[in-house]
């Protein structure tokens, strides 16, 4: 063959063979980092919303967030379509988001709580209008199921939002006070310290699997949600940030399972730092005899997560638990794995 011909011939199949890559494609396929948006901050007396965005909630659950938010001084609002059923769901997919961008156009909501996760939230995501929650940005709070919502509105919109209590959770003195300092009373700098008062299940207390420091912005949530939502349109860009994750009732083989996938798809290598919360009731449950010999929690994150070259600390105080930090998706904060403290570096809402 000419040589000539022949480099040449090598030269395209090569661009092609850089083209079909599926890791080049699901890497230049990833959209640009949004704009971030500020909410403004809450205050006494502020009217917010109660909605039910993915699994449905009962009427004593519903009275429950009532209470809840009234005793922070909140007034509440809510539509008859929150105490909707259809299966497991709050009412139908068009049901949840509709009552969602409702609240979300509503001059007179300044806030916006759920009243649980469960699931459903990532089924509601392109039914979302982000040009509308762009132009009324407000205060978003939910966690577990709710990471979807956090993860879609600050990618299709910049918005920030809130991984903290739902309607129903325990509004004791430590999380009243972490969604005060967040949300309500702001500072320039605001350093979180874990919950020492032992009300949660951490059987490792607070751990520093990798120490170190790192800065970036906070991106995350529930591991299963974040993992679903990999290769989706709703999926953020890791580099540079900090990733939070918390977790509930997986076996140790399936958290293993989602952080290699998490591996695997890239999003630790360019991350600033792993803030892991408490991964409540994982360890292994002995039910199938296939996996009658296990690993802890504790030797699965290990080996999983020890040889990054980022800090990673597990058992800070967020997850499904009483004692919760309110954790800013998007916001701009300094993880230290070696005081085992992070810092928000600004204020989230304005």
């Amino acid at each position: 063959m000419n040589r000539k011909k022949f480099i040449t011939s090598l030269s395209v199949a090569s661009v092609g063979a850089a083209v079909l890559n599926p890791l080049s494609i699901a890497k230049t396929s990833l959209p640009d980092e949004p704009s971030v948006i500020k909410p403004p901050r809450l205050k006494a007396g502020d009217k917010i919303a109660i909605v039910a965005p993915g699994s449905y909630i009962s009427e004593e659950e519903l009275q429950d967030s009532i209470k809840n938010l009234n005793q922070l001084g909140f007034e509440t609002t809510y539509s008859e379509k929150v105490l909707l059923q259809s299966g497991y769901f709050a009412g139908t997919d068009k049901d949840r988001a509709e009552d969602l961008m409702q609240k979300f156009s509503d001059k007179n909501v300044k806030g916006i709580i759920c009243a649980r996760g469960g699931y459903g939230c990532a089924r509601i995501l392109p039914m979302l209008d982000y040009d509308l929650i762009r132009s009324n940005p407000k205060v978003l709070v939910g966690y577990s199921d709710v990471t979807a919502l956090l993860y879609g509105i600050y990618q299709k919109s910049g918005l920030i939002s809130f991984h903290g209590p739902v309607g129903t959770s325990t509004f004791n003195d430590y999380s009243v006070n972490n969604f005060n300092k967040v949300l309500i009373n702001p500072e320039r700098t605001n350093l979180f310290h874990n919950s020492t008062s032992g009300d949660d299940e951490n059987i490792y207390g607070v751990t520093s699997l990798v120490k170190g420091k790192g800065k970036g912005r906070l991106v995350g949530g529930n591991l299963a949600i974040i993992v679903s939502l990999i290769g989706t349109e709703f999926d953020v860009d890791y580099s540079n940030k900090i990733i939070f994750i918390e977790e509930i009732g997986e076996e140790p083989y399936r958290v293993d399972r989602m952080l290699t996938q998490m591996i695997q798809s890239g999003k630790f290598i360019h991350a600033a730092g792993v803030m892991m919360g408490i991964f409540r009731n994982c360890e292994g449950k002995q039910k199938d005899p296939s996996f009658s010999k296990t690993f802890t929690l504790m030797e699965v994150l290990k080996d999983r997560l020890s040889s990054l070259k980022i800090p990673v600390v597990y058992g800070m105080s967020f997850g499904h638990v009483k004692d919760k930090f309110t954790i800013p998706f998007g916001s701009f904060a300094e993880l230290d794995a070696d005081k085992q403290t992070f810092t928000l570096l600004e204020k989230a809402v304005i």
